[in-house]
């Protein structure tokens, strides 16, 4: 089976680590390492962690027409993106439903960066071709170069000391940067709710930088169990989880990525696919939304497990849960008709046939700490 698993340029470096190893998006990675997903959730959130998130999908747009053309796509203002910052994106389908979610930075000299997720970078990259391939050069970074993430409270000193000028940096700006001699593409963001930074790096020189990073002090490896922990109490979505094709933005709970110049009020309103499905749910609402969801007791609640109301009646399911370390309780998001979707309305998730109480809670569940400067 594994032999037919692609593996990153870290994998060697994982497997002398002790990583317990498992299929993801078609990637052999790391789950956990000897530390254990707990104490690796927690370090992070105290200190720094180092993941290797070299699995996603990292894209080049350029051309004078790169910006206008992918505006076509996502419901974001990427004309007016100013060089050296990132915003957060969605592919949108005719249904209005996502395609995927992936991050936009602008380089500068008429180029865009994008990074898609994992499982669907193939097929994003068929849809960048399919729509702006006449607009502008398209070129898949796939195998050229890894990424890093360094999150955590530490991790502003950690890459400081190999390159200063990283400090000045606040949340989603984005810079090209010398790392131990290597072209490196950094930016002030993350998956984790903490401070911290993505490095895309060279694969040639991937192992090298993340063996430096992990000599810092401060610095474990961390595994994708404690990613897992980490984004869900910080409330970000998973794509194939808390959102696909069937989820539209309205109802995933993820108005305030649609920029206000292309709502429906806006001077470039539209112009996405499925624009005029998201403007009239925007304005007329939804049958079901996004929420958190905390049970009331120790019992974990887990993906797929149906929400029913007080009389029995299910009303909606969860997408992602599991055991919040720094919360120190379960957490979970789900689906559920919108009648349900007030904050602290009480509902029951169904584990293994018995009712476990839920409460509806605002997210995240952690406090971010982007560093916003």
């Amino acid at each position: 089976m594994s032999e037919t698993l692609l593996k990153t340029p870290l994998h060697g470096l994982h497997l002398e680590l002790g990583a317990r190893m498992v299929p993801f998006a078609g990637y052999d990675m790391p789950v956990q390492y000897p530390l254990g997903v707990l104490k690796e959730h927690l370090h992070t959130r105290e200190q720094a962690g180092l993941f290797d998130v070299s699995h996603m999908g990292q894209i080049l747009l350029t051309g004078s027409a790169a910006a206008q053309a992918l505006e076509t796509l996502v419901p974001v203002d990427i004309v007016d993106l100013p060089v050296g910052m990132q915003r957060y994106a969605m592919f949108t389908a005719p249904n209005g439903g996502i395609l995927d979610d992936l991050m936009v930075a602008n380089l500068g000299n008429e180029q865009l960066f994008l990074v898609v997720n994992a499982a669907c970078k193939e097929q994003d990259l068929a849809h960048l071709r399919e729509h702006l391939g006449s607009r502008c050069e398209i070129q898949p970074l796939f195998e050229q170069r890894a990424l890093l993430a360094l999150q955590g409270p530490a991790a502003v000193k950690v890459l400081e000391r190999l390159a200063p000028e990283v400090a000045g940096m606040t949340f989603m700006q984005f810079r090209a940067v010398r790392l131990l001699d290597q072209d490196c593409y950094v930016s002030r963001s993350g998956y984790t709710g903490e401070d911290g930074y993505e490095i895309s790096v060279p694969a040639a020189g991937a192992e090298a930088l993340a063996r430096r990073l992990l000599a810092e002090p401060e610095v474990q490896a961390i595994g994708l169990g404690a990613r897992d922990s980490l984004r869900l109490e910080a409330g970000l979505c998973l794509y194939g989880h808390d959102m696909d094709t069937s989820t539209t933005p309205i109802e995933a709970s993820l108005l305030w990525a649609i920029s206000k110049v292309r709502r429906a009020d806006g001077a470039r309103a539209g112009g996405f696919p499925g624009a005029e499905v998201v403007f009239a749910q925007q304005q007329q609402g939804v049958a079901r939304k996004r929420v958190g969801l905390l049970p009331q007791e120790r019992t974990p609640v887990r993906e797929g497990a149906e929400i029913v109301d007080e009389a029995g009646t299910v009303i909606g399911s969860v997408c992602s849960g599991g055991f919040g370390p720094t919360l120190g309780a379960p957490l979970a998001m789900g689906y559920v008709d919108s009648q349900y979707s007030a904050l602290d309305t009480a509902l029951y998730a169904l584990v293994r046939g018995k009712r476990v109480a839920l409460k509806v809670s605002k997210m995240p569940f952690v406090a971010q700490r982007y560093y916003r400067g």
